[in-house]
């Protein structure tokens, strides 16, 4: 079956068009009626976001972090960097951004990984989002990472005990006897079952991995069942065969329908990267991670 293909850029084009002329046009008709626009106001998606402030006393996000929570500069600027710092129901977005020196921080915790399954070969965790596979493997000592996910990716992760067992898995990978199954919300509605049969090119880009669909690329295909519809998003189920580098994330974006909270990849901001890898098969073995809550629960508003 062939996948349902959108014009994703010309869409998002159209949109953007359409909400600057729609800031405009309020910003017009306030500024007839003598007041002054604040930003959030022509853009209602950024009030979710903390702002950098300007005027009166004020110090940069992570210096003031840092004094709050007794943590050093560094270890303030990476929470900020992985959306774990809130002001209010605020994220703080830019930790270089200045704000007022009597500003209070809720700093959301980063969960440990929790074993799903353990023998002589392997241990199967349940990687909680904003939590890097290398600290997985940390966590487990005498481990190594079999596979990865993402940063902001939940979910199924493997890793190795011996060496002999990992030269047997990285075969079934090889040869895609390997059954990986995720759940996403994506942007958009999403009623028909699709297969998105692309290749996907990996290049650096600012020191970062970024994937995209190109003919030079190396083959990849994703299947996608409709699951659920909330407002303009949906909540999918996708089987991946290859498994290349963030080949989700570029696959839907390819078909128009990027994951809610992937601003790399055209999505909407969000609380994170709505990607969870639910269920993995490999060599006889089945392993697989609840829901969070957050995607049982979620509201498209």
């Amino acid at each position: 079956m062939k996948p349902k293909r959108n014009d994703y850029r010309g869409q998002s084009k159209k949109l953007e068009a359409k909400n600057k002329t729609k800031a405009k046009a309020f910003a017009k008709k306030e500024a007839a009626r003598g007041k002054p626009v604040r930003k959030r106001d022509a853009d209602p998606d950024e009030s979710r976001y903390v702002q950098p402030k300007s005027g009166g006393p004020a110090e940069k996000a992570y210096k003031l972090l840092a004094a709050q929570e007794g943590i050093s500069n560094a270890k303030a600027k990476e929470l900020i960097d992985r959306g774990r710092v809130y002001v209010g129901n605020k994220k703080v977005m830019i930790a270089r951004g200045e704000l007022p020196l009597k500003t209070e921080f809720r700093v959301e915790k980063i969960e440990k990984a929790t074993v799903l399954f353990e023998n002589d070969d392997l241990v199967v965790v349940n990687k909680p989002p904003f939590l890097n596979a290398d600290e997985v493997e940390r966590q487990f000592k005498g481990t190594k990472l079999l596979h990865r996910l993402d940063r902001e990716t939940s979910g199924v992760l493997m890793l190795v005990k011996n060496e002999s067992f990992r030269e047997e898995a990285i075969e079934a990978f090889k040869h895609d006897d390997v059954y990986k199954e995720y759940v996403a919300w994506v942007e958009g509605i999403v009623t028909e079952e699709a297969v998105i049969d692309a290749p996907i090119l990996t290049e650096k880009r600012h020191g970062k991995a970024y994937s995209k669909v190109s003919k030079k690329g190396k083959p990849a295909v994703t299947e996608m069942f409709p699951l659920e519809v909330s407002g303009k998003k949906s909540k999918v189920r996708l089987v991946i065969h290859h498994g290349r580098t963030h080949q989700i994330r570029a696959h839907l974006r390819h078909l128009g329908h990027p994951i809610v909270g992937d601003e790399q990849y055209g999505g909407r901001r969000g609380k994170r990267v709505m990607l969870h890898a639910k269920k993995v098969r490999l060599l006889g073995l089945e392993f697989e991670a609840p829901e969070p809550s957050l995607f049982r629960h979620f509201s498209a508003s």
